[in-house]
Protein backbone atom coordinates (compact mmCIF):
# COMPACT_ATOMS: atom_id res chain seq x y z
CA UNK A 1 0.00 0.00 0.00
CA UNK A 2 1.60 3.67 -0.55
CA UNK A 3 1.93 5.70 1.97
CA UNK A 4 -0.89 8.62 0.74
CA UNK A 5 -3.45 5.60 1.07
CA UNK A 6 -2.71 5.00 5.03
CA UNK A 7 -4.39 6.80 7.41
CA UNK A 8 -2.33 9.71 9.33
CA UNK A 9 -1.64 8.02 12.07
CA UNK A 10 0.50 4.93 10.17
CA UNK A 11 2.43 7.58 8.39
CA UNK A 12 5.86 8.29 10.23
CA UNK A 13 6.39 12.00 9.51
CA UNK A 14 2.73 12.96 10.81
CA UNK A 15 2.96 10.22 13.40
CA UNK A 16 6.14 12.00 14.78
CA UNK A 17 4.90 15.43 14.24
CA UNK A 18 1.16 14.91 15.65
CA UNK A 19 2.92 12.53 18.81
CA UNK A 20 6.27 12.50 19.16
CA UNK A 21 9.51 10.37 17.88
CA UNK A 22 9.32 8.09 20.78
CA UNK A 23 6.61 6.80 19.75
CA UNK A 24 7.53 5.54 16.26
CA UNK A 25 8.78 2.10 15.68
CA UNK A 26 12.70 1.41 14.67
CA UNK A 27 11.26 0.74 10.88
CA UNK A 28 9.08 4.06 11.00
CA UNK A 29 12.07 6.78 12.51
CA UNK A 30 14.65 4.65 9.62
CA UNK A 31 11.49 5.42 7.14
CA UNK A 32 11.51 9.19 8.03
CA UNK A 33 15.19 9.19 6.99
CA UNK A 34 15.00 6.84 3.51
CA UNK A 35 12.06 9.98 2.80
CA UNK A 36 10.62 7.21 -0.61
CA UNK A 37 9.86 3.66 -0.75
CA UNK A 38 9.86 2.11 -4.48
CA UNK A 39 7.27 0.86 -7.23
CA UNK A 40 6.72 -2.34 -5.16
CA UNK A 41 6.99 -1.25 -1.51
CA UNK A 42 6.17 2.03 0.78
CA UNK A 43 8.76 4.20 2.46
CA UNK A 44 7.96 1.80 5.56
CA UNK A 45 8.49 -1.25 3.71
CA UNK A 46 12.03 -0.32 2.43
CA UNK A 47 12.86 0.57 5.98
CA UNK A 48 11.72 -3.24 7.34
CA UNK A 49 13.87 -4.50 4.98
CA UNK A 50 16.83 -2.81 6.03
CA UNK A 51 15.84 -4.05 9.85
CA UNK A 52 15.91 -7.44 8.64
CA UNK A 53 18.83 -7.98 6.50
CA UNK A 54 20.41 -6.59 9.66
CA UNK A 55 18.62 -9.16 12.28
CA UNK A 56 16.88 -6.45 13.70
CA UNK A 57 19.59 -4.80 14.85
CA UNK A 58 19.98 -1.10 15.50
CA UNK A 59 23.38 -1.05 16.03
CA UNK A 60 24.06 -3.75 13.60
CA UNK A 61 22.31 -1.30 10.84
CA UNK A 62 24.66 1.82 12.23
CA UNK A 63 28.03 0.15 11.43
CA UNK A 64 26.57 -0.96 7.90
CA UNK A 65 29.44 0.63 5.34
CA UNK A 66 27.63 2.91 2.51
CA UNK A 67 28.05 -0.56 0.22
CA UNK A 68 26.31 -2.72 2.43
CA UNK A 69 23.31 -0.13 2.50
CA UNK A 70 23.24 0.58 -1.01
CA UNK A 71 22.80 -3.40 -1.77
CA UNK A 72 19.11 -3.17 0.20
CA UNK A 73 16.44 -2.54 -2.41
CA UNK A 74 15.49 0.73 -2.54
CA UNK A 75 18.17 2.48 -0.75
CA UNK A 76 20.90 4.53 -2.83
CA UNK A 77 23.60 6.46 -2.36
CA UNK A 78 21.60 9.48 -1.45
CA UNK A 79 19.60 7.35 1.52
CA UNK A 80 22.96 5.57 2.47
CA UNK A 81 24.53 8.59 3.18
CA UNK A 82 21.25 9.55 5.48
CA UNK A 83 21.08 6.63 6.99
CA UNK A 84 24.66 6.53 7.91
CA UNK A 85 24.72 10.73 9.06
CA UNK A 86 22.33 10.36 11.49
CA UNK A 87 23.92 6.96 12.97
CA UNK A 88 26.87 9.34 12.91
CA UNK A 89 25.93 12.51 14.63
CA UNK A 90 24.23 9.79 17.41
CA UNK A 91 27.71 8.24 18.23
CA UNK A 92 28.93 11.87 19.09
CA UNK A 93 26.18 13.37 20.63
CA UNK A 94 26.62 9.97 22.78
CA UNK A 95 30.17 11.09 22.77
CA UNK A 96 29.32 14.97 24.20
CA UNK A 97 27.40 14.03 26.62
CA UNK A 98 29.64 11.87 28.29
CA UNK A 99 32.57 14.24 27.99
CA UNK A 100 30.53 17.20 29.40
CA UNK A 101 30.00 15.27 32.58
CA UNK A 102 33.79 16.17 33.42
CA UNK A 103 33.95 12.31 34.47
CA UNK A 104 35.88 11.20 37.20
CA UNK A 105 37.66 8.02 36.48
CA UNK A 106 37.80 4.95 39.05
CA UNK A 107 37.42 2.02 37.14
CA UNK A 108 37.82 0.21 34.08
CA UNK A 109 34.49 0.38 33.24
CA UNK A 110 34.31 4.13 32.99
CA UNK A 111 36.60 4.00 30.67
CA UNK A 112 34.92 1.70 28.81
CA UNK A 113 31.68 3.94 29.47
CA UNK A 114 33.56 6.90 27.97
CA UNK A 115 35.27 5.37 24.93
CA UNK A 116 32.55 3.45 23.34
CA UNK A 117 30.93 5.75 21.46
CA UNK A 118 33.75 6.54 19.62
CA UNK A 119 34.87 3.01 19.26
CA UNK A 120 31.57 0.62 18.84
CA UNK A 121 31.19 -1.27 15.59
CA UNK A 122 34.26 -0.04 14.27
CA UNK A 123 35.93 -2.85 11.45
CA UNK A 124 39.82 -1.27 12.65
CA UNK A 125 41.54 -1.18 14.90
CA UNK A 126 42.17 2.68 16.74
CA UNK A 127 44.46 4.27 19.88
CA UNK A 128 43.25 6.44 22.00
CA UNK A 129 44.67 8.39 25.06
CA UNK A 130 42.57 9.59 27.93
CA UNK A 131 44.20 12.48 29.78
CA UNK A 132 43.64 12.72 33.38
CA UNK A 133 44.55 15.25 36.21
CA UNK A 134 45.71 14.70 39.54
CA UNK A 135 41.64 14.07 40.99
CA UNK A 136 41.57 11.46 37.89
CA UNK A 137 38.89 14.21 36.14
CA UNK A 138 39.54 13.50 32.33
CA UNK A 139 40.65 16.60 30.76
CA UNK A 140 40.40 16.05 26.95
CA UNK A 141 40.79 12.47 25.01
CA UNK A 142 42.66 11.81 21.35
CA UNK A 143 42.77 9.54 18.99
CA UNK A 144 46.55 8.41 17.85
CA UNK A 145 46.47 6.21 15.50
CA UNK A 146 44.53 4.09 13.24
CA UNK A 147 45.47 0.49 11.98
CA UNK A 148 43.59 -2.78 10.63
CA UNK A 149 41.81 -5.25 10.90
CA UNK A 150 44.08 -6.66 13.84
CA UNK A 151 46.68 -3.67 14.80
CA UNK A 152 47.38 -0.83 15.30
CA UNK A 153 51.11 0.89 15.72
CA UNK A 154 51.29 4.19 17.86
CA UNK A 155 54.33 6.93 18.75
CA UNK A 156 55.33 6.76 21.96
CA UNK A 157 57.13 10.22 21.48
CA UNK A 158 53.91 11.62 20.54
CA UNK A 159 52.00 9.93 23.45
CA UNK A 160 54.34 11.47 25.81
CA UNK A 161 54.08 14.72 24.22
CA UNK A 162 50.47 15.17 23.78
CA UNK A 163 50.77 14.52 27.75
CA UNK A 164 53.22 17.03 28.26
CA UNK A 165 51.08 19.87 26.31
CA UNK A 166 47.56 18.92 28.41
CA UNK A 167 49.68 18.53 31.42
CA UNK A 168 48.17 15.68 32.41
CA UNK A 169 49.09 13.78 35.33
CA UNK A 170 47.95 10.48 34.37
CA UNK A 171 46.94 8.72 31.32
CA UNK A 172 44.98 5.96 29.75
CA UNK A 173 45.56 3.97 27.11
CA UNK A 174 42.45 2.23 24.82
CA UNK A 175 42.65 0.31 21.85
CA UNK A 176 39.63 -2.04 20.78
CA UNK A 177 39.81 -5.05 18.78
CA UNK A 178 36.80 -5.56 16.34
CA UNK A 179 37.00 -9.19 16.38
CA UNK A 180 34.88 -8.65 20.02
CA UNK A 181 37.63 -10.59 21.89
CA UNK A 182 39.53 -7.95 24.56
CA UNK A 183 42.27 -10.12 25.64
CA UNK A 184 45.60 -8.36 24.78
CA UNK A 185 48.24 -9.72 22.66
CA UNK A 186 51.60 -9.72 22.92
CA UNK A 187 52.33 -6.51 20.93
CA UNK A 188 49.75 -4.96 22.96
CA UNK A 189 52.04 -5.77 25.91
CA UNK A 190 55.42 -4.85 24.82
CA UNK A 191 53.73 -1.25 23.50
CA UNK A 192 52.03 -0.68 27.11
CA UNK A 193 55.25 -1.46 28.64
CA UNK A 194 57.48 0.79 26.16
CA UNK A 195 54.85 4.01 26.71
CA UNK A 196 54.31 3.30 30.60
CA UNK A 197 58.24 3.21 31.26
CA UNK A 198 58.38 6.85 28.66
CA UNK A 199 55.87 8.71 30.54
CA UNK A 200 57.43 7.69 34.32
CA UNK A 201 60.55 9.48 33.32
CA UNK A 202 58.38 12.47 32.94
CA UNK A 203 56.48 12.34 36.47
CA UNK A 204 53.11 10.88 34.17
CA UNK A 205 51.19 7.88 35.80
CA UNK A 206 49.88 5.09 33.50
CA UNK A 207 46.95 4.26 35.15
CA UNK A 208 45.61 1.52 32.91
CA UNK A 209 45.53 0.58 29.60
CA UNK A 210 41.77 -0.52 28.22
CA UNK A 211 41.49 -2.68 25.11
CA UNK A 212 37.90 -2.72 24.12
CA UNK A 213 35.43 -5.04 22.52
CA UNK A 214 31.72 -4.32 22.05
CA UNK A 215 31.33 -7.36 24.64
CA UNK A 216 32.89 -5.79 27.41
CA UNK A 217 36.49 -4.39 28.10
CA UNK A 218 40.57 -5.62 29.43
CA UNK A 219 42.15 -3.82 31.94
CA UNK A 220 45.86 -4.68 31.99
CA UNK A 221 45.32 -2.27 35.85
CA UNK A 222 42.83 -5.36 36.70
CA UNK A 223 45.82 -7.80 35.91
CA UNK A 224 48.83 -5.82 37.37
CA UNK A 225 50.46 -5.21 34.34
CA UNK A 226 51.01 -1.53 34.77
CA UNK A 227 52.35 0.03 37.80
CA UNK A 228 49.77 2.09 39.17
CA UNK A 229 45.83 1.77 39.66
CA UNK A 230 42.94 4.31 40.56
Amino acid sequence: MKMKDLCRDDRPREKLLDKGARTLSSAELLAILLRTGTGKMNVVEVARELLKSAGSSLHAVSTMSLERLCEISGIGPDKAATVSAAFELGRRSEAERVASDRMTISSPKDVFRLMLPDMRGLEHEEFWIVFLNRANNVIGKERMSVGGLESTTVDTKAVLRRALDRKASGVIMVHNHPSGSALPGRADITQTDLIRKALRVCDIQLLDHVVVADGGWYSFADETLVDEKF
